[in-house]
């Protein structure tokens, strides 16, 4: 597992009438469950990280900054970005405790990304795409910034919300976790990458589907 910072997680809040952030800290959690789950989830995603051994990161949707703050502490030059002011400020408060550039957390909406000011070597957008409107668009936007490589990875449905189910939780929703308005298969969502991007890696950490992409 990599390192814990005690994040401030938004828990809910919304901002602009949208759910922002980490309903609960799952990287803290004490729940055997899903600490197992995250640390495949972790796994899955230093290894396709190690495949591409990247001179830059950009995190796109970086919530309250957990894996920015890792990438920074190894010393990776990265930035994160999120639409929601809310998290960059706790991102923000948290890097600053620990000593770490809080200026590299930036306030920017996914579909007014900068061809040349958010440019990266290696673009990382995880559970992200499917609490958008405009799944398509968004990716247009991240193939102009990703230089060559994309990190993509959504929640794996209908296993995502079945797991949901049997944990009680959001039986009004069949299971789906409030703020999801894209509900992907791995085919579908390896149908959808596939037009913007070349797919060098496929991984499905449960209940995920990670796709390491390359510039088409």
């Amino acid at each position: 597992m990599v390192k814990q910072y005690n994040l401030k997680v938004a828990g809910g809040l919304k901002e602009d009438g949208v759910i922002v952030g980490n309903t609960f800290d799952k990287y803290g959690s004490r729940n055997l469950i899903v600490r197992w789950m995250m640390k495949g989830y972790d796994l899955s995603l230093n290894e396709l990280i190690r495949l591409v051994n990247p001179t830059n990161i950009h995190e796109v949707g970086c919530g309250e900054g957990y894996w920015t703050l890792n990438w920074l502490e190894k010393g990776i030059h990265t930035r994160g970005s999120d639409f929601s002011n809310i998290v960059i400020q706790m991102a923000r408060s948290t890097a600053r405790t620990h000593n770490l550039p809080f200026e590299n957390f930036i306030v920017r909406n996914i579909y007014n990304l900068d061809p040349v000011s958010d440019k990266s070597n290696l673009v990382v957008c995880c559970q992200v795409l499917e609490h958008l409107e405009r799944p398509n668009e968004a990716l247009i936007s991240l193939k102009q910034i990703s230089d060559p490589f994309l990190i993509v990875c959504v929640p794996n449905e209908p296993l995502w919300s079945l797991l949901n189910l049997a944990r009680g939780k959001y039986w009004s929703a069949c299971g789906n976790t409030p703020g999801h308005l894209q509900r992907w298969s791995k085919k579908q969502f390896i149908n959808l990458v596939s037009q913007y991007f070349d797919i060098l890696k496929i991984n499905t950490p449960i209940p995920w589907t990670m796709l390491l992409c390359k510039f088409k």
